[in-house]
């Protein structure tokens, strides 16, 4: 059927303006884009540019060159150096048991070396260097660069390692380093980044841990090209880290070599304290250990000979353990007495070899007694049955008031670990942790040292430096980080009656250098160098009355756990005195056998600064000290080449 002209002309119109809307809306959309397109392009391009360039490049952290620590004299003793590693992609060696079989024929590689890479590597992206071996030879090196061919994804690598040249010397003071584990990260609230690092090292113990946060320094940065899936391409800039910062030591490396050398196999320990400004010259206990052996990852074989001597080397002897202090309190006793005006320097006590309190017999260490004895006399032959009576005069809260003013059960503040309180008891300790009245017995056994008196032998240096200078002395440490100088304390005076403090001095000197002196046998000759001092020894066992009715046993018939402890303390020069020495000998018997001659020996070393001549000993001692000091030096000697050449 034929349509109309005025058809047609609807017909055409309708279209017309369906095309208009489908056209304005088509003209709409691609405006939208346009808009869109241009408010991404012009308006967020900084924003996407970030965040095409983050996707591009990563920024990965390099670890910081660690401070190095001196003795007082500028010589290194923790020190950094080059050490070569190996290291080894996962993905790139595809079979990693074969290719760490063939690495193991050209570098020494122990089944703890390969379960540990392995262990990293299940913790890793497949495309991150894990160290299969640390610290090895340039030689080792070389054959594995040889032999790159056949050892796919395996890079020899260099960095810096922790290295102590001096290995045991100062092993109990200055500490170790060791890989971060997840104990060390639990110290930290928010760990820094940098301690993620695979294998990085922080200090484990000693003046390491304690000065962490310094000798850390900070970690640099570098941007790295990175592919789709990760890998390194190539690196486009680094800003280094600060090192950290070096620490310096008041000690001495000749003393503290020469004492841990003296001290040889003994169990037993050592301290040297400055007079000035409480400054540290030696602290040593031995046996020791090489802390280079935990910088590299210890061994079971050899972490097993540590931990089973039963000597403990591992120990801190210096500050970790408390030891009966034996007659060394005595002087404690009989200060807080004269400062209680109890006693005068010339009351006489008669000691018959015992005393009894409540129905209880204690003795003195002289079966048959003493007989009359003043303080100076007491002090010098150690007559126990004194200070017995002393100690019921005074009570042990003015016994306990005097040993802490004088620094016994007190934490010094020095960076070592598991620094000890000691302990001084009184009535409301005992009532508190024994949840027991306190008894007369216990006041006259504290008297002498024993009971539950308890002091580290470096509250035995301190007290016996406040005795010596009668100012609140306390012991230092670091003598300076990165050349800034750590304040000094000389310590104010004390308040004591310096009258009694020379009775005191007076006495001590008696002990060494008086003929009926217990520490005679080890005088020093020379006048100028004379020492004051006290021996001690502490039980460690209780002596039955049967033991006493048949005698009791020798120390040297007894199985070295149950002998005594022997103990001395000095200061020297007696008229214008410089330094304070301790000294414990673990199970060593008596104090003026086994400690009186390692610290007079130690005395003289830190007073001439090196060996002493001859005159200043005994004349009978001469020839035997002579052979000791060849022998001491020889031993130093090899022990000083060996440490630097192995570092």
């Amino acid at each position: 059927m034929k349509r109309t002209s005025k058809e047609v002309a609807e017909s055409y119109a309708r279209v017309s303006r369906r095309g208009m809307i489908l056209g304005g809306l088509q003209l709409g959309f691609v405006g939208l884009l346009g808009l869109r397109m241009r408010h991404m392009q012009v308006d967020q391009a900084d924003e996407f540019r970030l965040l095409a360039e983050e996707n591009r490049i990563n920024l990965r952290l390099i670890p910081p060159s660690r401070g190095q620590i001196f003795d007082r004299n500028g010589r290194i003793i923790a020190a950094n150096e080059p050490a070569y590693r190996i290291t080894m992609v996962r993905e790139d060696a595809e079979d990693v048991d074969a290719v760490m079989a063939r690495l193991a024929e050209l570098v020494e590689l122990g089944p703890d070396d390969i379960e540990r890479a392995r262990a990293e590597m299940a913790r890793s992206a497949p495309f991150l260097p894990v160290t299969v071996a640390d610290r090895v030879s340039w030689e080792a090196v070389s054959r594995v660069a040889v032999n790159a061919p056949a050892l796919p994804g395996v890079v020899p690598e260099v960095g810096l390692s922790r290295v102590y040249p001096d290995r045991e010397t100062f092993a109990h003071v200055v500490g170790y380093v060791g890989p971060v584990s997840e104990r060390d990260l639990a110290r930290y609230e928010d760990p820094e980044p940098v301690l993620r690092i695979p294998r990085f090292q922080i200090g484990k113990v000693g003046v390491e841990r304690n000065y962490e946060e310094q000798l850390r320094g900070r970690a640099g940065a570098k941007r790295v090209e990175v592919n789709a899936v990760g890998r390194v391409m190539r690196e486009l800039d680094r800003r280094e880290g600060e090192a950290g910062s070096d620490v310096q030591l008041t000690l001495d490396s000749d003393l503290q070599n020469y004492v841990q050398a003296r001290l040889g196999e003994e169990s037993a320990s050592v301290v040297v304290m400055d007079l000035e400004h409480g400054d540290l010259l030696a602290i040593a206990s031995a046996p020791s250990y090489d802390p280079n052996k935990f910088v590299r990852g210890i061994s079971v074989a050899d972490y097993s000979v540590y931990r089973e001597n039963e000597r403990r080397p591992l120990a801190s002897k210096t500050v970790q353990d408390a030891y009966p202090p034996g007659s060394t309190f005595k002087m404690v006793t009989a200060l807080a007495a004269m400062d209680a005006g109890v006693v005068s320097p010339n009351d006489t006590v008669w000691c018959p070899g015992h005393m009894t309190v409540s129905g209880r017999r204690f003795h003195c260490w002289k079966r048959v007694g003493h007989g009359h004895m003043n303080l100076e006399l007491s002090l010098r032959e150690s007559c126990d049955v004194y200070y017995y009576d002393l100690a019921l005069k005074v009570g042990i809260e003015k016994i306990a008031e005097t040993a802490r003013r004088l620094g016994l059960g007190e934490v010094h503040g020095i960076p070592m670990s598991a620094v000890t309180e000691g302990l001084i008891p009184d009535k409301e300790w005992k009532l508190r942790n024994r949840d027991a009245p306190w008894v007369v017995g216990d006041t006259v056994n504290s008297s002498i040292g024993q009971g539950f008196v308890l002091s580290s032998p470096l509250q035995q240096a301190v007290m016996t430096a406040r005795l010596a200078t009668g100012r609140a002395i306390s012991p230092r440490l670091v003598k300076s980080v990165d050349g800034i100088e750590t304040p000094r304390d000389p310590g104010e005076p004390m308040g004591f009656n310096e009258n009694h403090l020379r009775q005191l001095r007076q006495a001590m000197f008696s002990v060494s250098n008086n003929r009926r002196g217990t520490a005679y046998g080890s005088r020093i000759i020379d006048d100028g160098m004379r020492m004051a001092g006290k021996t001690g020894t502490s039980q460690v066992r209780n002596i039955t009355a049967a033991e006493r009715a048949r005698g009791v046993v020798r120390n040297e018939d007894l199985p070295w756990k149950r002998r005594d402890h022997a103990l001395f303390v000095n200061f020297a020069p007696y008229e214008q005195p410089q330094i304070a020495v301790s000294v414990v000998v673990e199970h060593g018997g008596g104090g003026s056998a086994a400690a009186a001659p390692i610290a007079r020996d130690v005395t003289l070393q830190a007073l001439y600064k090196g060996d002493p001549p001859l005159e200043a000993y005994p004349t009978k001692d001469r020839d035997r000290i002579r052979e000791q000091q060849q022998r001491l030096a020889e031993e130093r000697e090899d022990k000083m080449r060996d440490g630097r050449s192995r570092a």
